[in-house]
Parts: structure tokens; C-alpha cells; sequence
């Protein structure tokens, strides 16, 4: 069984369980009950700071001494238009506390938290919304369209913004029925995650080869492998609105300066591209 197709079995076994416990009409009410996140607002470029304590491809992120609040105000502070959070909990050490903590946090900032999980089916987007998340991630490759379908509108439905992660080309082709954005409506992010799914080896070269063929009008963001403002630069000059960083910036001694340089260098790198000729 592949990484993607075990991650997808143990989310809906997380699913059966939760629901065991609570029923999707008293989640939605809780759902329905929470203020209204804040919005998702983007500039020429932006970053989507991430929270992970462990990943199979980097290890363990986060000792005992770890202070996720302070992590996370950093990132608010550096200037990060949203902030991943992991809610996965076997490869990942992540839990849904993990993601009401880090939206509470984020609030005086006005920044939303977004669910990072394999998500499978909406229970899940009502229990993002629950803890105070502002958006969620949808990883295409591991769902069949209907169940995509049903994921993004139940999180519009909540006000919440969706971050379409692919994988390749066929992935970025499902995604043309989003690729018409409603006035008024949530954000639908489109990603390009260049981490190969069979090795969890990353392929930087990715962002470059799928640049063409991303949707018109959609935020696109590159994902996983970007280490710094080199790479920063390459993505937004590949045409990547936004870049979701995580280890490096978990890594990082300096959250806050390193992701304020990073943005820098990214919109210094937009604003070149779109200087009018002299």
C-alpha cells in the first residue's frame, strides 16, 4: 500500500471513530455556531506559514520545549497570509487541539489557521471549522471528483478557503471547474506539491515542468521543498502566487526574520516581472 493510499484508510478510520462519538448534525451546529474566520487576503505574493512537529520525510521538528504559540506568533508577525497546521496524528503528531490553539492564537492577528490533513470526506471540513480553522487542504491524487466536489463546498458553504493540492498535470486538469472564482465567495487555492508520493523524495525541477499548465485564475502555491529565499525566487518567478513553507521555517532559529526576508524576496521578484518596460 502506498504512503497517499494508507493515509487515506487511516483518515477514514478517524472519521468512523468521530462520528461514533458525534453525529455530523451536532458537529455542523458547532460548526455553524463559531465566528466567522478571518478572510484569507493576498498580496503580490505571500506565504502560508506551516506547524508540524514531525513529518516521515524530515522527522521530528519539535522537541519537549517547543513553544507553539510562540512559533506561531512569529509567523503572524513576519507577515504569513495563513498558517498550516497538521492534524495528523500517526505520521505527524498532529491533533485537532494542535489546530483550535494555533486559530486561537492566530485571531488578534487576524490571520486564518488552515487544516493540513488527508482529508476524505466533509465531517472533517465541519470539524476544521469547529476548532476555528479558516480554510483546508484537499490532496486530489487520493480522492475521486464527487468527493472533491463535496469537500470544497462544504467548506464555501462555512466561508472557508481550500487549497487544491496536485501532484502533476492530470491532477491540475481536475482542476477547470474551479478555475471560475464567484464574487464574494472563499478562496480556492491551487497547489503544486513536488514531493513524489512514491519516495517522498522531493523534485524541485516540478514547479517549473507543471508552470504552464496551472489554471488562469486561480492563487497558485508551491508546495514542500523550499528551503530559502533562493527558492522563494524561483517559484515566484515560475508565476507561483504563494509558497507554503514548513520544515525550514520549524527549523529556523528566527521564525519571524526569516519568513519577513523570504516574503521580501518574492514580491521584490513579482514586482520585477510586472515593472513596465523603460
Amino acid at each position: 500500500m502506498t504512503f497517499l493510499a494508507r493515509m487515506a484508510e487511516s483518515s477514514r478510520e478517524r472519521v468512523r471513530a468521530a462520528r461514533a462519538k458525534e453525529s455530523e448534525a451536532a458537529l455542523e451546529r458547532r460548526a455553524l455556531a463559531r465566528p466567522v474566520p478571518p478572510p484569507l487576503v493576498l498580496d503580490r505574493f505571500d506565504v502560508i506559514a506551516e506547524l508540524k512537529l514531525r513529518s516521515p520525510a524530515a522527522g521530528t521538528l519539535a522537541d519537549g520545549t517547543f513553544d507553539a504559540a510562540a512559533q506561531l506568533s512569529s509567523y503572524a508577525r513576519g507577515g504569513a497570509a495563513a498558517v498550516s497546521v497538521l492534524t495528523e496524528p500517526t505520521e505527524f503528531r498532529g491533533e485537532l487541539a494542535h489546530l483550535s490553539a494555533a486559530a486561537e492564537t492566530l485571531g488578534p492577528f487576524a490571520r486564518p489557521a488552515m487544516r493540513k490533513d488527508f482529508l476524505t470526506d466533509p465531517y472533517q471540513v465541519l470539524e476544521a471549522r469547529a476548532a476555528g480553522a479558516g480554510g483546508v487542504l484537499v490532496i486530489l491524487a487520493m480522492l475521486d471528483d464527487a468527493t472533491v466536489r463535496a469537500l470544497v463546498d462544504c467548506a464555501q458553504r462555512l466561508r472557508m478557503f481550500v487549497l487544491l493540492e496536485a501532484f502533476d498535470r492530470a491532477d491540475l486538469e481536475r482542476l477547470a471547474p474551479y478555475d471560475r472564482p464567484q464574487p464574494g465567495s472563499a478562496p480556492v487555492l491551487a497547489g503544486v506539491n513536488c514531493r513524489d508520493l512514491r519516495d517522498l523524495n522531493v523534485r524541485f525541477e516540478r514547479f517549473a515542468e507543471l508552470a504552464p499548465h496551472l489554471p488562469r485564475h486561480l492563487p497558485t502555491v508551491a508546495e514542500s521543498g523550499i528551503g530559502g529565499g533562493t527558492d522563494v525566487e524561483t517559484v515566484a518567478a515560475a508565476g507561483y502566487r504563494l509558497a507554503l513553507i514548513g520544515s525550514s521555517l520549524m527549523r529556523s532559529p528566527e521564525p519571524e526574520g526569516a519568513l519577513g526576508a523570504w516574503l521580501a524576496a518574492g514580491r521584490a521578484v513579482v514586482a520585477r516581472r510586472h515593472a513596465p518596460c523603460s
